[in-house]
């Protein structure tokens, strides 16, 4: 798979399957029974995850919006949440 592809192979993953992949990733590297050149791409498919996975996750907590209540307790908008 060229660099290329594996880029949008990633973009196209969703938050859950991406921290699938990089969960086994890990266990694959720390078990130590993968090829040093194989460890290296694998190493780097599990980076290009972990970027993908924070960006999903700032877009996600970007959303997320604190209530703003009033002094009657009663809901007086939204606001972004700090």
């Amino acid at each position: 798979m060229t660099k290329e592809n594996e880029i949008k192979d990633i973009a196209a993953l969703s938050f859950e399957q991406a921290l699938d992949q990089l969960e086994k990733i890990v266990n694959d590297l720390e078990r130590g029974d993968v090829a040093l050149d194989e460890s290296i791409k694998t190493y780097e498919r599990g980076e290009a995850l972990k970027r993908h996975c924070a960006t999903l996750l700032q877009a996600a907590e970007d959303k997320v919006e604190k209530i703003r209540v009033g002094a009657d307790g009663t809901a007086k908008g939204t606001e972004p949440l700090d």
